[in-house]
């Protein structure tokens, strides 16, 4: 990457896609309150994996304000069918309309707006929005990260012992973690694009899911977190390409530089 530019983008083009991409999730946070509280219209899309009407009214504003001011961008959401056009563009949106939409079916504030530009594999920008703590996570890629325009920063924690850990109670229990770790806190969050985000602004030391994740969970935060000065893997210490021709990824674990090695090596222990 050289200097005054993000991939081949000038920097005022990038300036002028962050603006669209913070304008666009902004107004699609707005849309998701509208529902958050009030009982949506919701089903199973497949067994145990629920999307309700304010998925997709979020998912139809951000397509029309990015495509339309973008047209020649590619998408991917989750909430679109995916036709494969998007291998053929340079650059694509990745969309997760409402990551966590259990946890905003049942009105807790643990969800999130998530969107990524990404090309050749790469998150050029970023954005994490839950509008219920109106939070906005967003990053440029190799300009830092951001929450509500103030720079963030990934913990410098080097022990478990006093963390703040994000992860199911499986993994938890699995791993043995209670017991490495006194007097650390553990909780579980819905969303994994604002959990990941939390790492990335110091609020937890760490996330882990274990759990399969499509490109659209991940995209945006992993460049937050990582721009934030963090690090976000797969179990196994890989790191993630983005808009593949299967957009799936096997884990994800994020967290601030100097315990990433340790939680791997906990993980690969078991």
């Amino acid at each position: 990457m050289t200097e005054g530019t993000v991939s081949d983008m000038t920097i005022a083009d990038a300036d002028a896609d962050r603006a669209l991409l913070a304008e666009a999730v902004r107004e699609a946070g707005a849309i998701a309150m509208r529902y958050f509280g009030n009982r949506p219209k919701a089903w199973d899309k497949h067994p145990n994996d629920p999307v309700s009407e304010a998925d997709l009214a979020v998912n139809d504003s951000l397509k029309a304000r990015l495509l339309a001011a973008r047209p020649d961008y590619g998408w991917l959401s989750e909430e679109n069918e995916d036709d494969g056009t998007r291998l053929k563009t340079r650059r694509v949106w990745i969309v997760d309309p409402i990551d966590g939409t259990r946890a905003f079916l049942q009105a807790k504030p643990e969800f999130a707006v998530s969107v990524a530009l990404v090309e050749a594999g790469a998150p050029l920008l970023g954005a994490v929005y839950n509008p219920a703590t109106e939070e906005f996570f967003d990053a440029v890629a190799g300009r830092g990260a951001a929450l509500n325009g103030a720079a963030i920063f990934a913990s410098e924690r080097k022990s478990f012992a006093g963390g703040r850990f994000l992860a199911s109670p499986r993994t938890i229990t699995r791993y043995g973690w209670r017991e490495m770790a006194p007097g650390a806190e553990f909780a579980e969050v819905f969303s994994i694009a604002y959990r990941l985000a939390r790492v990335a602004a110091g609020m937890a030391d760490a996330a882990i899911s274990l759990a399969a994740k499509n490109d659209w969970d991940i995209a945006a935060a992993d460049l937050i977190v990582r721009e934030a000065g963090g690090l976000c893997t797969t179990e196994d210490g890989g790191g993630f390409r983005f808009n593949g021709a299967t957009p799936r990824h096997p884990s994800v674990v994020a967290s601030g530089p100097r315990l990433h090695g340790k939680i791997l090596d906990m993980l690969r222990a078991a």
